[in-house]
């Protein structure tokens, strides 16, 4: 899959993404990562790309020209059209569906904006999807960007070696994770759970399964209307959370 990244800041794209499970799958080739420098494409001495809003008002606005030059630069050699993200706060919230269903996607650009924003008019022309990492502000689009490549590249195969690790991560059936242990048995005078010592597998996952089911009931009782639960898990929770569905 290819990941190309329009930006400001190049350097921090690909120094950001390109060490450990993402440094390795780029290295392997399973997924190539180009983050282009939206400045080389600016007619404006100095390698300006912003200017006053219309209108009036405080801050820059990135222009519409620097913008679009790079996308076409980027997309001339694609032998397919690639959706374009503008990473926004207006856009649609990310989660692991939206990173599964881009997941499948041959390739993505990914619009990283500065400053006030980038004139509408250029978005309008090349923009498919908008996405938002939450509800707050941050500098640019980088980090949103780093942030989205990480979880999309986490659905392709052969970037991690064992595909459980994908299926048993937060959010994979739409719980959170269930809690993890390592040696040693007694840390702190805090004992591992016997169950995990037990060496019985049926016993463990079901353990393992109550304690995604308790975890998010307790810290994100938003996700349990959403999330894969069968009619015996809901009356679980019904019988442990009666708030849940009162």
């Amino acid at each position: 899959m290819d990941f190309h990244v329009l930006t400001l800041f190049p350097d921090m794209v690909m120094q950001g993404l390109n060490t450990s499970i993402i440094g390795r799958a780029i290295e392997e080739g399973i997924i190539n990562l180009k983050a282009t420098n939206i400045r080389d494409y600016t007619n404006e001495k100095h390698g300006k790309t912003d200017d006053y809003p219309y209108g009036g008002g405080a801050g820059m606005v990135m222009q519409a020209q620097p913008v679009y030059d790079a996308y076409r630069a980027v997309v001339k050699d694609l032998p397919y059209t690639p959706r374009v993200i503008y990473l926004t706060p207006q856009g649609r919230v990310f989660n692991q569906q939206a990173a599964r269903e881009l997941a499948v996607e041959k390739g993505l650009i990914f619009l990283c904006g500065h400053y006030e924003g980038i004139d509408e008019r250029v978005i309008e022309e090349i923009v498919t999807d908008e996405f938002s990492i939450g509800d707050f502000v941050v500098t640019g689009g980088e980090m949103p960007a780093m942030l989205m490549i990480d979880a999309i590249s986490r659905m392709i195969p052969g970037v991690l070696h064992n595909l459980d690790s994908a299926e048993g991560d937060s959010f994979g059936d739409g719980l959170l994770e269930y809690p993890q242990y390592s040696r040693p048995e007694v840390w702190n005078e805090k004992r591992v759970p016997p169950i995990l010592l037990s060496g019985d597998h049926a016993k463990v996952d079901a353990w393992r399964r109550e304690q995604s089911l308790i975890r998010t009931a307790e810290r994100r009782p938003d996700l349990i209307p959403k999330a894969h639960i069968s009619p015996k898990e809901k009356k679980f929770l019904a019988e442990k959370f009666p708030e849940l569905f009162s």
